[in-house]
């Protein structure tokens, strides 16, 4: 096995434990402290740090497989392959637990998990054609939109923990309770969700669509030759 395929592999081990840090509330009140106080108290988000960390250097291993690949002449058909699914498995697990923990809308994931699976079931036909479809310019950018608004959510998270732990900690009980609202969902739109939050999705979900638009334009033919039927 090449050294850009075990980087590749190794970017899918990660992600067991990226989950587990990332699963954990992004607000964590600290009821020790507030029993003792009477005063909201939440603890810093060190889960969610530790969890951008994990996905940064993940993301970090897709530019540096693809780095070793062209360098030392390691291109193969398995890292094609694998390397997107990787990619798909980092990103989609990131955006499922953003909808739980309601980072961004149930239906934007939804459009970006259908655009992943539209173009892997057209990966599964054009191999089974003896085709292998290598990453396009558009690809490579919805990859980059969706890591950079990924990290941008996660900072905004950790802006936001880490305010409320310096806010509960150095103000008075008062004006804790008046405070606590506007700085958990500064700028909220009708649906509860922070603007920005809602800006970052919505960049996401239109790439990803145009990235999917291009890629069924360019091998449109893969599938007009798999609707004929064959005489």
């Amino acid at each position: 096995m090449t050294t850009a395929n075990k980087i590749t592999l190794t970017r899918i081990a990660m992600i067991p434990f990226f989950l587990y840090f990332a699963s954990q509330p992004m607000f964590i009140p600290d009821k020790a402290a507030q029993a003792q106080t009477m005063v909201p108290t939440f603890i810093f988000p060190t889960a969610t740090v530790i969890a951008l960390i994990l996905f940064c250097v993940a993301s970090f291993t897709d530019f540096l497989d693809g780095y070793v690949a062209r360098k030392y002449n390691q291109v193969t058909d398995f890292g094609k392959f694998v390397d997107p699914l990787a990619d798909k498995l980092l990103v989609t697990s990131a955006l499922v637990l953003f909808v739980e923990q309601g980072a961004m809308a149930g239906w934007m994931v939804c459009v970006i998990l259908a655009r992943e699976l539209i173009i892997t079931s057209l990966r599964v036909v054009a191999a089974n054609k003896g085709r292998v479809l290598a990453a396009t310019w558009t690809g490579k950018v919805k990859t980059c939109v969706q890591i950079g608004g990924i990290i941008a959510i996660y900072l905004y998270y950790i802006a936001q923990g880490a305010h409320l732990y310096q806010f509960f900690s150095q103000s008075s009980a008062q004006g804790d309770v008046l405070g606590v609202t506007g700085l958990i969902t500064p700028l909220a739109t009708t649906a509860g969700r922070p603007i920005f939050l809602t800006i970052v999705g919505w960049v996401m979900t239109l790439v990803t669509l145009y990235s999917g638009f291009d890629y069924l334009r360019k091998n449109w033919d893969i599938i007009k030759d798999g609707a004929v039927k064959e005489k």
